[in-house]
């Protein structure tokens, strides 16, 4: 039986009532209240039952009862007081150790124990009441609900218990019974207080200590007593902590008690300071022992710290039992096992930070802890003298909030804060020699800690001790063994123990869901630790049910405590109910809390944060008070990299984790019982945090946001959001400098097993929890796998060799930096044959001997693909077999496989013998032996003593040695004489590929390139990539050689005898002269010999002293070199170097394409005409040098660049260049890059245009950047472009430069945006514009222009015939444009935006208007024109004749209505002909036409409608005048009200010539629908009908088919998304037969299904005119799609079919394809369920169709079946193909086909399977499609090399403005690159839309 009284839920059983029939205290553990509740089923909650008629009266009886008690007068209540006590008194008698528990709770200061003990039971009960009653009001109403809730207390004395006490009311009444009468100061007399850190120990009378002098006189007389004062004050400590830390006996059949249960987490040491005797830095206890604590508990004070303090930092993450340690160690010392320690004092932060007073040490010690009998400073100075055997504790260092103060401690003296005190005894200021043990969550640590303090990292538990825990946590074996098995049997569940609190929470779960569970099925109700949660605070609550209000109430005080860093409650921030509730649940625990020296409270707190962040987001979610749209506010991810000017952690760091458990689908029926609200209501709030998930998931995170981000992600269970959270991970991922344990891993791993493509994991720094590689177990998405930590011991790599074997992807496996010895190595060996598929193995730096090291080669050599072994100094670089993935898995056995060690005994080796003192007559012997020898890689011979002559026999036998990598003779005595001997001997050496020396760094390394059979296997491997290449040549070519002479100090006298050297290689490629002493006389010379050393492809000459001398000389090469294409120098970096022709694979050099063979071309990219260039950077660029330069370039053939840099370029130097650019006619580029140009220059490149003939573009993009691109002779003359961009351009140049320009003949653009021309300036330009012949574009943008050179241009617009169009926009954009037409252009548009126009401007607006004697179109965009202004507009342009369009935006349109708008259009001086009103865009549109006529028909209507009395009847008449020649009317998103539907009835009538009506989008009621379907059934001559995606309901639809009676003119019908339903779409039909004229037909996402296309394909063939049809997303299947098709075959006239969106599949593609209109222009067919039997089919129709605009097969699973054309499609413009299954075996075809469409403008190929072959054969047919625009290649697989390939493609269609590659496997750096040099290329998520190339 249920009952509530108020506000509380009160449960009543059939004999007892309680929370499961057993007593509940908060002194019992969590586990043993497991043992007497029910469980939370997830499933839907069955409301309680109501209370029956009886049980209702007895309700009403005693709350009338209660009432009348509390009107009783004040004697009368005494009296009943009285009564009530005796009751409750009886009642408790009855249960003494229930109000003991409930008393130690409220009371945890009292010692229950030691007092009253000759008192009788019910004295001892009244005593203890009359206690409760003097703490407060709060804390009795608190106890009165535990009485009445867990109690079995009978109803007539519940509720007035409830009704007196239960509220504020009946508190204050005075209890005279027994010792209640005495004053609180008696009643505390005497009595023995506990107030220890945790609530333990004794509190004698208070005493202040350390605040007053010591008299000496009291010190002599206590002087004899010293040592007994001492010791008697430490017995006290230790019966404190016995009393406190005693053990407690537990009943039968319940499981241990957490503390029984207790078991030693992993510890690991992180500094120097580890101790003696600690083995691999780990304390890892024994499991298996009675108690394996005690050797790593005496560890954690073994530090090698013998001088200074003493102090250990214990460094855990929330929930590793760092608070339970720092208990257990004062359990340890109670019991005498820490017998090195005479005193142990424990302090926790949380409750030092709630003093606000400053102490000194003893003020610490003995008024906040334990206080001596008597002789306090006696005491401290035994501590002070015995500092060695005292323990000081404190726990939660990362939550203490006072930062120590600025002066330094002095000594005990000193008054300072907690913080500082701690800082004292850390540094030894303060009690000196004493240990001090902190425990912390990782993070910034405050800056009081020493340097040498130890730091232990707590690691919680592995599989050993989490089976260990649950072992000993059920006593019951069968219970036991059953828990286990679960375990066992569930990973993620094992993964989710290694947490010591959430392995008390499972277990909590299991010991209920055991008994009622089969095998499996508990396991599989936990699946998150949200859910364990949930389940906890279930198992915990009454059977069957759970009381919404409490859990809301307590989840409330959890959210406001975490939001303000509250962790401890009193007792007036929790109601009392809620604190009955938490008390009976066991989920508050209640300690002393000490505030200041003899101020001492009762507090209150969750048992564990974690508890109290579940309990916030659980209010946050089932709360109606927090808005659903700020749950995203608190799913943030916190960085574990704290900053320095943070104080302490947050407290939310879970919150987020918890919030996306209960997002979790498992969680909704939880918590729609505890919100009390249906499952809608909880699912949108579960939605909200999955959309900030969502959100976080698509970021790039740091490593500790990704961690947090993965535990979240996993809570939810959601695998859509773990898969789009894996996929957009990078492909490395790395982790750096912060703690990860197993549970971090284990969540990690859930996500990677989402992710489709590779990853590389890489952990640097980071402290590991010693068994966290098992959680990487069956990650097969770990391609790269590094570990670089100090903290990696033995036991990390055992456990990382149990998870090897299962990463089957594992291809690098680095594990350096670590401390693991050999038998950890050892472990690793043994595993890494079971990993066929590595390549790369390092085990650098990790102390490794020399025959560990032979060991491991010798294992790992076995590996097939093992490329390459690094360990310490020694590199083994291995070549692999080539063989399959296939074969590698078929061999299982790899130590049996002979094959395989063949081919692993067959790899090439290195030799390297390094400063061995090898002279020259050791060169011989060395060779003969090499030449015996097996093949090398790799010889070594550097450091020795070869001398010119050995260096150059070494190099002579090359060619004989078979050396397959580089021979390295560096550091050899090689002198300046004796590299011409070098180039001698290896000048017929075949695979030489580099040959580099350098003397000053004693360098000299032969370089080899690979046989010509292995670069025929090259070349083979080469053309199979992706296809890329075209057909290779029958005969290779042989490579190139790069000769590198750096550094040798080489001079002009060297050259002749160095090529000479040099001309007898037929290969040299590429020469390097950098770094030598040539000088101009070297160059001069050289000159004269290069044509003798053969075609080139680059000459380094940097570094050489060379002057512009040189420059000119080099210049001169251009003639007599063929292979010479490119001169760059710098003079300031002494840059110098000539190139020849780069290919697109030279180009491409610096991305990751393969090394294709020399002489392989793409097809794509065989026809070009490369220029040569010429680029100057940073050189002094006088007349004279320039004069010189042009009369070199003369001679240099065409075509030519020439780029230029200087820090300045004079008027005079310029003129110079320019004068000489008519005698270049083979340039066509001139570029003065970061040069700054005078004022004047503009003027002096404007007169270029008439100077030179053949310059077509002059880009002075500012005074430092000026292009100027040239016309070559063959071409014609065309039109010139100008931009003169922020050249400072003012008012007094505008003259001089409209001069210059007028003499060219054609000037197609001119922009001189960004100067200083202002209003003068423009009004200046305008006058002189009809002079200039622009014929595109004028822009003036950013020219400080304001509205009076707005309305300048508007004045001036009539004197400029072929003006065409202006816009100005003067807001932030301050843009200003004028375009032209070559004719006088019949009409112009003028854009005005921001202009900001008052009141007076308005007029004058109208008078330049009215000056234009042609149509104008006028738009005014936020221009400040309100309803007044835009009346008084109207009203003042008036022309002769003509039309007048005007479109209005601005915010008031929005807001002003249809009435008010249709008002304005009264005052209109013509005859208004098209009004359109969209609300939503804010937006006005008039045309008028003038000049003004009459209807004779409106005439007529309007002297029939002459009531003039009312404002509606005038304003019906005024709109008959001016709209009287109305022929469209469009209302867009507006609200119709009645009025203006009212006024439209009577409006519509008169408009006789009205065409067109739409009103969309739009709201009417019903009553304004009838007005308009009267209105409109008078428009018979409407050719146009539009009224889609409005809200009119079934009903309003039905009445409104009534509008399309009679209109048999209609042409256009748009009934898109409305309700046809089947009855409506039948009238329709019925309709439809009589417009014989209907040429659109728009009927899209109205559901129609096959019935209603049935119907349709009847009216179909009544239509002869139709043109478009529209049937999209309107539910058709096959039956009704086949029905279609037929009908649709008869529509010979039609143009436009759309029928997407439609599940029609291939029988009604084929029947469209039979009968497909041969005037078709647009297809649509998206999401049609097309396969590619149906796709073939349409294309095969389509192919020649002569009228195709526009095709869409979209999201279609096409797969093979993309449209082919034999014919093409001349006119086809679009083509859209996303998401259609389209890979690379169909790229050819695509390709050809869309070749024969060359109208196309836009390819969408997005969301495909496209890789680098179907990017290629794109590439190569960009160039030849002429107006392609646009092109999508978005979330396909296409690389690196696929991306470079487009970019050359694209470098050949000078017209394509975007190609889209967003979401494609390329590297960021590559696409840095890429879009540096083509930025037409777009890798951005949102689609830049680049403008084409200007001047194109």
């Amino acid at each position: 039986m249920i009952r509530k009284y108020s506000g509380v839920l009160v449960l009543r059983k059939k004999g007892r009532t309680d929370f499961g029939g057993q007593l509940v205290v908060s002194a019992m553990s969590l586990a043993q209240r497991a043992a007497q509740t029910g469980p939370w089923k997830q499933e839907k909650i069955k409301h309680p039952q109501e209370p029956s008629a009886g049980d209702k009266l007895d309700h009403c009886r005693a709350r009338t009862q209660a009432q009348g008690q509390l009107l009783m007068d004040p004697v009368s209540l005494q009296l009943g007081t009285k009564n009530l006590w005796s009751l409750l008194v009886r009642l408790l008698s009855k249960d003494p150790q229930w109000l003991n528990a409930k008393v130690k709770f409220f009371l945890p200061k009292m010692d229950l124990s030691s007092r009253n003990k000759a008192e009788d039971a019910t004295q001892g009960v009244m005593l203890q009441l009359n206690r409760l009653h003097t703490q407060g009001q709060a804390t009795w109403q608190a106890f009165i609900h535990c009485v009445c809730m867990e109690l079995d207390v009978p109803l007539d004395l519940e509720v007035p218990l409830l009704s007196t006490w239960g509220h504020g009311d009946g508190f204050a009444s005075q209890l005279e019974t027994g010792e209640e009468s005495r004053p609180e100061s008696q009643l505390h007399h005497g009595e023995s207080w506990g107030c220890g850190a945790g609530g333990g120990g004794l509190k004698r009378p208070h005493q202040s200590c350390g605040s007053s002098p010591r008299p000496k006189q009291c010190r002599k007389q206590q002087l004899g007593g010293y040592e007994e004062l001492a010791k008697r004050y430490l017995q006290l400590l230790r019966s404190s902590a016995q009393q406190r830390y005693g053990s407690r006996t537990r009943r039968p059949g319940q499981p241990l008690a957490f503390h029984q249960a207790y078991i030693p987490p992993i510890l690991q040491w992180s500094r120097a300071t580890a101790p003696f005797n600690t083995q691999e830095g780990a304390i890892l206890g024994d499991p298996k022992a009675e108690d394996g604590t005690e050797a790593s508990i005496l560890d954690l004070f073994n530090t090698k710290a013998d001088k200074g303090p003493r102090v250990t930092v214990l460094l855990g993450k929330a929930g590793m039992g760092k608070t339970t340690l720092a208990h257990r160690l004062c359990q340890k010392w109670a019991d005498g096992q820490l017998d090195r320690f005479q005193a142990l004092f424990l302090f926790e932060f949380r409750q030092l930070n709630l003093i606000t007073e400053f102490l000194t040490l003893p003020q610490l010690l003995f008024d906040l802890y334990l206080s001596p009998e008597a002789g306090p400073d006696l005491v401290f100075q035994y501590l002070e003298e015995n500092a060695k055997g005292v323990l000081l504790i404190f726990d939660g260092l990362d939550q203490a909030l006072h930062p120590p103060s600025s002066k330094d401690t002095a000594g005990p003296e000193a008054p300072s804060p907690a913080l500082a005190l701690f800082s004292g005894l850390c540094k030894g200021t303060l009690l000196p020699g004493c240990w001090v043990l902190a425990t912390s969550r990782p993070g910034k640590l405050p800056d009081c800690l020493p340097t040498e303090a130890a730091m232990v990292h707590m690691w919680g538990f592995d599989r050993p001790r989490v089976e260990e825990y649950v072992g000993r946590f059920f006593s019951n074996q069968p219970w036991q063994e059953a828990a286990l098995a679960e375990l066992r049997e569930n990973r993620h569940l094992q993964s989710m123990c290694a947490v010591p609190a959430v392995c008390q929470v499972t277990c909590l779960c299991l010991y209920h869901l055991l008994p009622s569970s089969s095998p499996g099925q508990s396991a599989a109700l936990l699946p998150t630790v949200t859910q364990n949660y949930v389940q906890m605070v279930s198992t915990l609550g009454p059977r069957g049910h759970l009381l919404p209000e409490s859990l809301l109430g307590l989840s409330e005080v959890a959210l406001r405590g975490l939001e303000t860093g509250k962790v401890i409650f009193s007792v007036g921030d929790i109601p009392p109910p809620m604190m009955a509730f938490g008390a009976a649940l066991g989920l508050l625990t209640s300690f002393c809390i000490c505030t200041g020296p003899g101020h001492q409270e009762t507090g209150y707190a969750f048992t564990h944060l974690s508890l109290q962040e579940f309990f916030a987001a659980l209010h946050l979610m089932a709360s109606p008070e927090v808005d659903k749209n700020a749950l995203a506010h608190y799913v943030t991810l916190s960085s574990r990299w704290v900053l320095r000017t943070k104080a302490r952690l947050g407290l939310l760091d879970h919150l987020p984790t918890f919030l996306a458990g209960l997002a979790s689908r498992a969680c909704c029926p939880f918590l729609s019982h505890v919100a009390q609200r249906d499952e809608v209501w909880v699912g949108a709030r579960q939605a909200e945090v999955m959309q900030a998930l969502r959100k976080l998931a698509t970021r790039r995170l740091t490593g500790p946001k990704v961690v947090a981000l993965c535990h979240c992600v996993g809570e939810t269970q959601e695998p859509e959001l773990a898969s789009l959270m894996a996929q957009s991970l990078p492909c490395h991922l790395s982790f750096h400098n912060f703690p990860l344990t197993y549970a971090d891993l284990a969540s990690l791993n859930n996500i990677l097993g989402h992710r489709n493509a590779p990853i590389q994991l890489d952990f640097e720094g980071c402290p590991l929890e010693p068994h966290c590689p098992e959680a990487l177990a069956g990650c097969k998405q770990v391609e790269n796998l590094s570990f670089k930590s100090r903290k990696c011991g033995d036991a990390f790599a055992e456990a990382l060799s149990r998870s090897l074997p299962t990463m089957g992807s594992l291809k690098k496996l680095g594990l350096a930096g670590s401390k693991i010895t050999a038998q950890g190595i050892g472990r690793l060996v043994q595993a890494l044959p079971l990993c066929p598929q590595l390549e790369e193995v390092s085990f650098q730096d990790n102390q490794l001997k020399d025959g560990v090291l032979l060991n491991i080669v010798e294992v790992l050599l076995c590996l097939p693909r093992l490329q390459k072994l690094e360990e310490a100094d020694l590199i083994f670089l291995l070549s692999p077999p080539t063989e399959t993935a296939a074969e590698l898995q078929g061999a299982s056995d790899l130590q049996g496989n002979a094959s395989q060690r063949k081919e692993a005994q067959s790899r090439s080796l290195a030799l390297r013998l390094q400063q061995c003192q090898l002279r020259v007559h050791d060169v011989q012997e060395l060779i003969a032996q090499l030449q015996e020898g097996p093949h090398l890689d790799k010889v070594d011979l550097s450091g020795n003593q070869l001398d010119n002559e050995g260096c150059r026999l070494m190099a002579e036998a090359a060619a004989q040695l078979d050396i397959t990598r580089n021979l390295d003779l560096s550091d050899n005595g090689l002198s300046v004489d004796g590299v011409d001997g070098v180039l001698s001997a290896v000048s017929m050496c075949q695979t030489l590929a580099e040959l580099h020396i350098s003397l000053l760094h004693k360098t000299v390394v032969l370089t080899f390139a690979p046989k010509q059979e292995e670069q025929g296997g090259i070349q083979e491997r080469a053309a199979l990539h992706d296809g890329l290449m075209r057909q290779m040549p029958c005969e290779l070519p042989p490579h190139s050689t790069r000769i590198r002479l750096t550094h040798c100090g080489l001079q002009a006298k060297h050259l002749a005898q160095l090529c000479r050297a040099l001309g007898g290689s037929c290969r040299l490629s590429h020469l390097d002269f950098s770094g030598n002493a040539l000088g101009d006389e070297g160059v001069a010379q050289l000159a004269q010999l290069l044509p003798g050393l053969g075609t080139l492809q680059s000459l380094n000459l940097s570094e050489n002293g060379l002057s512009l001398d040189s420059v000119f000389i080099l210049t001169q090469c251009f003639s007599t070199l063929q292979w010479l294409f490119h001169l760059e120098v710098n003079s300031e970096s002494q840059h110098v170097v000539l190139r020849g022709d780069r290919t697109g694979r030279d180009q491409l050099a610096g991305g990751p394409l393969p090394e294709f063979p020399a002489g392989a071309q793409f097809s794509a990219f065989d026809q070009r005409c490369i220029p040569r260039s010429v680029c100057l950077r940073q050189c002094l660029l006088e007349p004279l040098s320039l004069t010189h330069l042009c009369e070199t370039l003369e001679k240099c053939p065409g075509p030519l660049e020439v780029k230029l840099s200087c820090e300045v370029l004079s008027d005079q130097s310029l003129e110079t260049l320019l004068n000489h650019l008519p005698r270049l006619p083979q340039l066509s580029l001139l570029q003065l890059s970061e040069t700054r140009l005078s004022p004047r220059s503009p003027l002096l490149l404007a007169n270029l245009f008439s100077l030179c003939p053949q310059v077509q573009k002059v880009d002075l993009r500012s005074l430092y950047h000026t292009t100027l691109h040239f016309r070559s002779s063959e071409e014609q003359k065309g039109e010139f472009c100008g931009r003169f961009m922020d050249c400072a351009l003012s008012r007094e140049h505008v003259e001089p430069l409209c001069w210059l320009l007028s003499k060219c003949e054609d000037l197609n653009q001119l922009d001189l945006s960004a100067n200083l021309l202002g209003d003068d300036g423009l009004q200046c330009l305008l006058e002189c514009l009809p002079q200039l012949p622009i014929s595109a574009s004028l822009d003036l943008s950013h020219n400080s222009i304001s509205v009076e050179g707005a309305l300048c241009l508007v004045k001036t617009l009539p004197s400029c015939p072929r003006v065409r169009e202006a816009s100005v926009n003067l807001g932030s954009e301050q843009s200003f444009w004028i375009h032209f037409s070559r004719q006088e252009e019949a009409g112009k548009t003028l854009r005005l935006s921001q202009c900001s126009f008052r009141p007076e401007h308005v007029p004058r607006l109208a008078t330049g208007l009215n000056q234009a004697l042609k149509p104008t179109a006028l738009t005014l965009t936020q221009c400040c024109l309100g309803l007044k202004q835009l009346t008084v507009l109207l009203s003042l342009v008036r022309w002769p004749v003509g039309l007048f369009n005007l479109r209005v935006e601005e915010p008031w349109v929005g807001k002003a209505g249809v009435l008010a708008l249709l008002e304005v259009c009264t005052q209109a001086s013509g005859n208004i002909t098209e009004i359109s009103i969209a609300e939503a865009q804010q937006q006005l549109c008039l045309q008028l036409e003038f000049p003004r006529q009459e209807n004779p028909e409106a005439v007529a209507l309007r002297l029939a409608h002459c009531d003039l009395g009312t404002h509606h009847s005038l304003l019906v008449w005024q709109l008959m005048e001016t709209c009287a020649r109305l022929r469209q009317l469009s209302l867009s998103q507006v609200n119709l009200c009645d009025t203006s539907s009212l006024l439209l009835q009577s409006l519509l009538p008169s408009l006789s010539e009205l065409k067109t009506f739409r009103l969309t989008c739009s709201c009417v009621r019903s009553e304004g629908l009838a007005h308009l379907t009267s209105g409109l059934s008078h428009c018979l001559h409407l050719e146009e009908l539009d009224l889609s995606s409005n809200q009119f309901g079934e009903e309003g639809t039905r009445v409104l088919m009534g509008v399309l009676e009679g209109k048999c003119w209609l042409k256009r019908l748009d009934l898109s998304h409305l309700p046809l339903g089947g009855s409506i779409l039948a009238v329709l039909t019925q309709r439809l037969r009589h417009m014989t004229l209907l040429q659109s037909l728009r009927l899209s996402h109205n559901q129609i299904g096959d019935t209603g296309a049935q119907l349709l394909a009847v009216v179909l063939p009544w239509l002869p005119e139709l043109r478009k049809i529209d049937l999209s997303g309107n539910g058709i299947g096959p039956a009704g799609g086949a029905r279609l098709a037929e009908s649709l075959a008869l529509c010979r006239h039609l143009e436009q079919l759309m029928l997407g969106c439609n599940a029609l599949g291939d029988a009604t593609a084929l029947g469209l394809a039979q009968g497909l209109p041969r005037h078709l222009r647009i297809l649509h067919l998206p999401s049609s369920r097309l396969g590619p039997e149906g796709a073939l089919s349409l294309s095969q129709a389509l192919d020649g169709c002569p009228y195709v605009e526009e095709v869409s097969l979209a999201e279609n699973s096409l797969a093979r079946g993309i449209p082919q054309f034999c014919q093409g499609l001349p006119l086809l413009r679009r083509i859209d193909l996303v998401s259609c299954d389209i890979d690379d075996h169909t790229a050819k075809p695509l390709a050809a086909s869309l070749l024969l469409c060359p109208a196309l403008e836009e390819i969408l190929l997005s969301w495909n399977v496209l890789g680098d072959e179907a990017a290629a054969e794109l590439a190569r047919v960009l160039p030849q499609m002429g107006r392609l625009k646009r092109m999508d290649l978005e979330k396909n697989r296409i690389t690196a090399c696929g991306a470079w390939l487009l970019a050359e493609g694209l470098a050949q269609g000078s017209g394509i403005q975007v190609i889209r590659l967003w979401n494609n496997p390329i590297p960021p750096d590559t696409v840095q690159r890429l879009q540096k040099q083509e930025p037409r290329l777009d890798f951005a998520f949102f689609d830049k839309q680049p403008k084409a190339p200007w001047g194109t």
